[in-house]
């Protein structure tokens, strides 16, 4: 039986780096991949969707030429171009991540799926196809996958996950969305702007329902500007195959009336489950809690000594970022003499419609529920010059600040450049300096980011 160091299984953000840096310190390190290398990120999350969204928003600035006195004619969307460009950056950085990892000095490539087959002297067994090795030291990083809601019929039809959306030989003529979060609002948006009617189901009270209601209803209101269609409250009781080659999908209101909805394709995006079932994790004493995550520590550690999970498998958060910083914070711990704890970071995160929405640490809901003495302050994009002058007056910038201590408790950018906003906040808030600095920095004009002092000159307590 082949002797490492360390095991990596997956290699999707954490994973590949992770081995990297292991290999660096000298150690000898197999590294495990069932399916296509690069993770979700790669293959049918952030890089893919952003491309095609990339496509989406120039036809939606072309056919606002009029609007900047540019007048364009004929405008056609190449479904076939796009979906080229969207699979060769897919294949493109996939393959390259193969070659880089097959290529570093003391990493061992193997291409099949792993699970554990038992631990004798603190040495965990592996095998990925035929192949049998062991280590005292494992590095989950398998992710997630789309999950499959339990509907009456669901297996009769062609349901599309992110990955088979993106991957479509046509353009849906009608697609049906369910679910009102990220990839629903993300793809629903971008389909729409490259032709397809776009009909959006969604069974709480609102999409993205975690949100504020400020953003919630301003999203809610940009989307439906462009011709989306939304049902909130509504449930599918039932899907079946159409006649003419589509789908049907039979809803449930809040009220109880029923009806039904019929398009070309079917994108269920209700949510995501950890790739944790198949890796026999009771074989080495690994527990996962009721939704299937990885238990870990504040180290990433799981209920197995040596055995780390990093990434969407252990419920830290749900974001090639966070998987990266999952990687940042055991390399540290282990490489760099370093303690570093999940629990000291402050989330943030953005939903890429267009315009986007950034969001770090605590939203307004949040402040107001944490018996806090909070200061906000909210600014409309309508009221700041970069956006006017691009025509990109849709959403706000809202501030958090503790009264006492000073510091920001979190910040909501939903507008033009709202993502980059808020990671300067969120930069800032790393250093835990409170806001005064910014409130009298120099800023840049024309920005987005130069109303950040005109802003903090206004908090003002929340009531």
């Amino acid at each position: 039986m082949k002797q490492y160091d360390a095991i990596v299984i997956g290699t999707g953000q954490a994973g590949p780096s992770m081995a990297s840096q292991l290999a660096a310190s000298g150690q000898k390190v197999a590294i495990v991949e069932g399916y296509r290398f690069g993770g979700s990120c790669v293959n049918y999350g952030c890089r893919p969707t952003k491309v095609l969204i990339a496509s989406a928003h120039a036809a939606h600035l072309a056919r606002r030429g009029a609007d900047f006195g540019v007048m364009i004619e004929g405008m056609s969307i190449d479904w076939a171009r796009v979906s080229q460009r969207v699979t060769g950056i897919i294949d493109n950085t996939s393959s390259g991540i193969e070659g880089w990892l097959r290529g570093l000095e003391g990493v061992d490539v193997y291409h099949a799926y792993a699970h554990f087959e038992g631990v004798a002297d603190g040495q965990y067994r592996v095998r990925a196809g035929d192949d049998v090795f062991q280590a005292p030291q494992v590095f989950l990083n398998t992710g997630t996958r789309a999950r499959i809601p339990n509907i009456p019929g669901v297996e009769s039809v062609n349901a599309l996950d992110s990955e088979k959306l993106l991957r479509l030989d046509v353009l849906p003529e009608h697609l049906l969305i369910y679910g009102g979060s990220y990839i629903a609002l993300e793809m629903g948006q971008a389909f729409r702007r490259l032709g397809s009617r776009v009909t959006i189901i969604e069974t709480a009270e609102c999409i993205i329902h975690r949100e504020d209601d400020d953003v919630q209803q301003v999203v809610h209101g940009m989307l439906t500007d462009e011709g989306v269609v939304i049902h909130t409250h509504s449930q599918i009781t039932r899907v079946e195959a159409t006649a003419a080659g589509g789908i049907r999908l039979h809803v449930r209101d809040d009220d109880g009336s029923e009806h039904t909805v019929e398009g070309s394709h079917w994108l269920n995006a209700v949510g995501r489950i950890p790739n944790t079932d198949k890796l026999h994790l009771e074989a080495v004493g690994v527990q996962v809690d009721a939704r299937g995550n990885v238990v870990v520590n504040d180290f990433l550690q799981t209920t197995a000594p040596g055995i780390y999970a990093l990434g969407d498998i252990n419920g830290k958060g749900a974001f090639t970022h966070t998987s990266y910083h999952d990687f940042e914070i055991v390399r540290d711990n282990l490489l760099r003499g370093r303690q570093r704890k999940v629990s000291e970071r402050t989330m943030a995160y953005s939903l890429f419609t267009d315009p986007p929405l950034g969001r770090v640490g605590m939203s307004e809901k949040d402040a107001r529920a944490s018996g806090r003495k909070v200061l906000m302050a909210t600014k409309p994009m309508s009221s700041i010059g970069r956006a006017i002058e691009q025509a990109e007056t849709t959403g706000f910038i809202k501030l958090l600040v503790d009264a006492e201590t000073e510091r920001f408790l979190g910040a909501t950018a939903l507008g033009y450049h709202g993502d980059d906003v808020v990671q300067v906040i969120s930069y800032y808030m790393a250093t835990g300096a409170t806001y005064r600095p910014m409130l009298e920095a120099l800023p840049i004009h024309p920005t987005i980011a130069e109303c950040m002092p005109t802003i903090l000159s206004e908090l003002a307590p929340l009531v």
